[in-house]
């Protein structure tokens, strides 16, 4: 339309985006009689769920209407009435039932742009120039029947996201000044305190103020078990507060909460085009005006060339149009995509488009970070060694009295550990920066820190080598505390891998990945202790952020399609040039959600081995529904030349292979086995 720059409709979401320079009113009239509904919404309106009201649905009341009229006549028609009754009676039930796709279809041949409901118009009118009132209606009445039924099975996977949004309670109790008041979620603004009672959903994102409480995160992060929360810790809009009462701090407004992001992204998600959907599309659009051609040829020629009679070749035509429609098969892929896509968010995990999904199938190798993806990501104490006399928990004691003056991340872990108990007075603290720091414990002055700092010490340590390279060799690093030329013990700290790390490789295994490796900026000592503990095929220490990029070029001239995992912030360059970049545990972080192609909500590496599955199975129904498409096309141009087909059976198998692939489709919004 003129004043119209671009346009762009999302089969997932329903939604039509319009970049324009003239009336809203003007698009909804043009949608209108293209013969859709449309209305305009804005970013925070609510699209309402549940059962709609049938009798204003008028594609559902025309096709009921179609059909008792179809019916009457039918049985009018057996029984042997008039064609002055019968004839007026079929015409009204074609007219009703094949009012919408005759529109449809008129403003497709307006644009040149001839889709399946000009197909069936075309059918239709044809039947009835040659007196085959009784088939013309029943084409009419089951395409409409078939549209309708696939209206409504298509609408059930679009609620599935829809009702992500409708998680988050539309209002919530507000704590402004000394009043509390109840206020829509869009007049909310950082910086309010919202209460949350227990058993409510959480109405926005923030941070906890007061309260300890289990909140269930499952729509968000898609963990089964509820998670305590208490004062500091985040909390998302649309999850649900368990058992305590909650005073939450207002981080971020309605329409940029984590639950508004996910579903925004998950709609365009389901608006990218997978490769087999594209290839798909531009096959229909070539193949249309071909079948026209061919039916119109098999209509005129025999008739025009071999004096064969005009009807009944002309009839063989319009059975040829309405079994050529490509509806099965267009539709095939995209149900698909939008199934599994929405399958994917509700168990915590973004697959950014329909592309990703389906080369998540092909991978062969994964290569992940190491700090924050195969392990914790923080330091924990591992080893406690006393020696001089001294007992474990007396090391932790006076290691953890010295560290507590320290923000260093060693020094952090140690007093985590020691947490409960009762630490010494230690004075005249001083950092060593680079080695360690020392204070004065018991009327003695105590050191703590690294070998270096106990070699300038001039300590002696030859008694203590085996028991530190063993330490060492394991990957850990070693922390010693001593005093006045003795060593009093060794705290070995490491970053300690996941639990589930060792599992989710083996279950990546098990799907058919070749070669599963590490990346990670630690020395070599470190790397091939953790590559040993998880039996990886190979590590790569000591990279820079460049170096991870041309690792990962290297393992894809190798292998062909990688996955790389990392934390999507840090990894940004390497997720980039991976084939299909996962980012983990990015809950609340913008930054992450938008670099990677795939999102974990949670730090759950189980996931990928979920994800490779799902694609596997998505890839296999799409292929399923493409080949099913294609045999009944074959199928009925077989038995066409044999006599065997007639219009009303072939509208019947064409919607019945749209329904049939459509609800075939629809099997990926279940749970994998």
């Amino acid at each position: 339309m003129p004043g119209v720059r671009t346009a762009s409709v999302n089969f997932g979401a329903a939604k039509l985006t319009v970049e324009h320079k003239i009336a809203d009113s003007l698009i909804i009239q043009a949608v209108k009689q293209a013969g859709y509904k449309a209305h305009k919404v804005n970013k925070t309106d609510r699209q309402p769920l549940g059962k709609s009201i049938w009798w204003k649905n008028t594609r559902l009341l025309t096709t009921i209407v179609s059909g008792v009229v179809l019916a009457i006549a039918a049985i009018l028609d057996w029984t042997g009435i008039a064609n002055t009754f019968v004839i007026p009676l079929y015409a009204l039930a074609t007219v009703v039932g094949g009012f919408h796709s005759a529109k449809s279809g008129y403003y497709s041949l307006r644009s040149l742009s001839l889709d399946m409901n000009f197909l069936m118009t075309v059918a239709v009118i044809g039947a009835a120039a040659i007196g085959e009132w009784s088939e013309g209606a029943a084409v009419a009445f089951l395409f409409s029947f078939g549209n309708t039924l696939q209206a409504y099975t298509l609408d059930k996977t679009r609620q599935s996201i829809r009702s992500l949004m409708e998680l988050a309670p539309p209002e919530a109790l507000v704590r402004r000044g000394k009043e509390e008041v109840r206020l829509h979620v869009e007049e909310i603004v950082v910086g309010d305190i919202v209460i949350i009672k227990p058993g409510e959903r959480i109405a926005m994102d923030g941070i906890v103020l007061r309260g300890i409480s289990a909140v269930n995160q499952a729509a968000i992060t898609g963990e089964s078990i509820p998670v305590e929360k208490t004062t500091g810790d985040s909390v998302y809009a649309g999850t649900m507060n368990e058992h305590g009462g909650l005073e939450i701090e207002v981080t971020k407004t309605a329409d940029n909460s984590t639950l508004a992001r996910i579903s925004h992204l998950v709609e365009e998600a389901q608006g990218q085009k997978a490769p087999s959907q594209q290839f798909v599309e531009v096959f229909a659009k070539y193949y249309t005006p071909l079948v026209l051609v061919a039916a119109a040829g098999i209509m005129v020629l025999p008739w025009l060339l071999f004096q064969q009679p005009f009807a009944p070749w002309f009839y063989n035509g319009l059975v040829l149009l309405v079994i050529s429609c490509p509806c099965a098969l267009v539709i095939s892929t995209p149900v698909s995509i939008v199934s599994a896509i929405g399958n994917a968010s509700r168990r915590g995990v973004l697959i950014k488009g329909g592309a990703y999904l389906e080369q998540m199938g092909t991978i062969k190798a994964v290569a992940f970070d190491k700090t924050g993806t195969l392990t914790q990501g923080r330091p924990e104490v591992t080893d406690i060694v006393a020696t001089h006399g001294y007992t474990d928990s007396e090391i932790l004691r006076l290691a953890a009295s010295i560290e507590k003056w320290s923000e260093h991340p060693l020094a952090q872990a140690v007093v985590k550990r020691a947490n409960g108990l009762e630490l010494k007075t230690a004075i005249h603290f001083k950092a060593l920066v680079g080695r360690g720091a020392q204070a004065q414990v018991d009327g003695q002055m105590m050191y703590i820190g690294n070998l270096r700092l106990f070699d300038e010490l001039g300590f002696d340590l030859a008694q203590h080598e085996d028991r530190l390279a063993d330490l060492e060799l394991q990957g850990k690093t070693v922390i010693l505390l001593g005093a006045q030329k003795s060593i009093y013990g060794m705290i070995a700290v490491a970053d300690t891998l996941r639990e589930d790390s060792r599992a989710a490789l083996e279950a990546l295994h098990r799907t058919g990945v070749k070669h599963i490796s590490m990346l990670t900026g630690d020395n070599e000592r470190v790397a091939s202790a953790i590559a040993g503990k998880l039996e990886l095929d190979d590590y790569y220490s000591e990279l820079l952020p460049e170096d991870k990029v041309a690792t990962i070029k290297k393992i894809v001239g190798k292998y062909g399609n990688v996955v790389m995992v990392g934390d999507g912030v840090n990894d940004a360059p390497a997720l980039a040039v991976s084939t299909v970049g996962v980012a983990m545990g990015v809950a609340g972080s913008d930054v992450a959600l938008e670099t990677a192609d795939v999102a974990l909500m949670t730090d759950d590496l189980s996931k990928l081995a979920y994800i490779i599955k799902l694609s596997h199975k998505t890839l296999a129904i799409i292929k399923q529904n493409i080949a099913f498409s294609i045999l009944i096309k074959i199928i009925f141009l077989v038995l066409l030349p044999l006599g065997l087909g007639n219009l009303w059976l072939a509208v019947f198998a064409d919607t019945g292979a749209s329904l049939l692939v459509t609800l075939n489709g629809m099997r990926l919004m279940r749970r994998l086995q």
